[in-house]
């Protein structure tokens, strides 16, 4: 004997699995900005080492620019804080889609256990 999934419950378990996607997408992207923060880490620390007057390159595109280490360090420095803004911003997305993925596992679990053979009609 089976019993049917309330269209309430099916479309609850839909929404689980999209949670569940956009949780991923999120943790991909924070890893990408993660490494991209590291890198600028790299590059900065990098360029401390080095004299004042030495010649610095920066990645343009498919090229490199030859620059002073000032405007390099500028730069890099401007894109480490647009990385740590993107970074808390993705954290502060994955905080509440977790928590919504919670509520809404839980009440998926509630509707599953409830009586009648363990599944909501």
């Amino acid at each position: 004997m089976s019993q049917e999934i309330s269209p309430q419950l099916q479309n609850q378990i839909a929404q689980l699995q999209q949670l569940q996607q956009q949780a991923q997408a999120l943790a991909l992207q924070r890893s990408q900005i993660e490494m991209m923060l590291r890198e600028i880490d790299g590059a900065l620390e990098e360029l401390d080492k080095v004299e004042d007057d030495a010649v610095v390159y920066r990645n343009l595109g498919e090229i490199l620019i030859k620059s002073d280490k000032d405007t390099v360090k500028s730069d890099l420095t401007e894109k480490k804080e647009t990385f740590d803004l993107r970074l808390k911003t993705i954290e502060r997305q994955e905080e509440r889609v977790q928590k919504r993925f919670q509520q809404l596992q839980e009440q998926v679990r509630q509707a599953l256990g409830g009586p009648g053979g363990g599944m909501a009609v």
